[in-house]
């Protein structure tokens, strides 16, 4: 089977397709052949070497988090999935990989999987499974936000900002998106309530808000004072400087930044199939590219100034 790998730790050109033995599943485990996956910050990250602590430096390492596709076979000890079945994943994040979601075939436990929503294509399924559940588990889990409440979203235009803008909305908040000025109409047909362009609006001129959903990692102590008495934050816009504020951030109690990382189970990814179900949450792909393209991919995220997520289709 063909699948993307990084060949050492480095610039987007590290990544290559190889030609490598297709994986079969063991007991609890799930073959799927995948048809899409997408590009992640922490796919970069991972390449890059930053998180060296838990890829190690044995070459090679499977590229791509995420995946959409169709269930090939399956495992001792599998219920609730048969050979046909259409299924959204992810990889462990904090585990190392030979071959991962950007590879023709992957193995995941069943409890790392679920149904994909009737109707949605598995482009479209690969664009929402990490935007989706990590701006579920940051709005309902992390800082709790209900209706009523001003929300800003930093970074809004991303992957998971656009997610967090339309959860944001469905929840009943108002919404105030910060991103590039021309991305504007499009935060607005995602519901929110204003847009305010990241290069000329200040921190300080800004708020107070309810909730603050951050993508972006940096300036987190200036925003952070934007909160209202009660206030919470959250960042999943992580590098180390952004560690650091976070930890002497807790000297605020619950105004403190939080954090943590998407690592959604099969409860997760039905929270939030129900979430496309009900239009709660639509996806928003800047652009696809093929396998055999997933460097080009990387460079296109690392550049920044996209709407939404760039998709790889591995096959159709």
């Amino acid at each position: 089977m063909k699948a993307a790998q990084i060949t050492s730790y480095g610039a987007a050109d590290v990544l290559r397709v190889n030609e490598v033995a297709r994986p079969a599943p063991g007991a609890g485990e799930v073959l799927v052949s995948v048809e899409a996956s997408s590009v992640n910050g922490h796919d970069v990250i991972v390449r890059a070497g930053e998180l060296k602590m838990v890829s190690g430096r044995r070459f090679p390492l499977g590229a791509g988090l995420d995946f959409a596709g169709v269930v090939v076979e399956t495992g001792a000890d599998v219920e609730g999935y048969r050979a046909g079945d259409r299924v959204w994943g992810m990889v462990h994040p904090r585990k190392r990989h030979v071959t991962a979601g950007a590879a023709e075939y992957v193995v995941v436990p069943a409890g790392r999987i679920s149904l994909v929503p009737a109707g949605v294509s598995s482009v479209d399924a690969a664009s929402l499974v990490v935007t989706g559940a990590t701006a579920l588990l940051a709005l309902r889990d992390s800082v709790h936000a209900v209706k009523g409440e001003r929300v800003l979203v930093r970074g809004a235009a991303g992957g998971v900002g656009t997610a967090v803008v339309q959860l944001a909305h469905a929840l009943g908040c108002h919404v105030t998106a910060l991103a590039r000025d021309r991305h504007a109409p499009v935060l607005t047909g995602l519901g929110a309530d204003e847009v305010l362009d990241y290069g000329s609006t200040t921190s300080d001129a800004i708020g107070p808000f309810d909730v603050i959903v951050d993508t972006v990692g940096t300036e987190l102590n200036c925003y952070r004072s934007r909160l209202a008495a009660g206030g919470r934050m959250v960042t999943v816009g992580l590098s180390a400087s952004a560690l650091a504020a976070i930890a002497a951030s807790s000297v605020y109690g619950s105004r403190r930044v939080r954090t943590f990382s998407a690592n959604p189970d099969t409860a997760v990814l039905r929270d939030l199939a129900d979430k496309v179900t009900s239009v709660a949450l639509r996806p928003v792909i800047d652009s696809v590219y093929p396998l055999t393209d997933i460097a080009a991919a990387h460079k296109a995220f690392e550049r920044g100034g996209v709407v939404g997520k760039h998709v790889v289709a591995v096959s159709a």
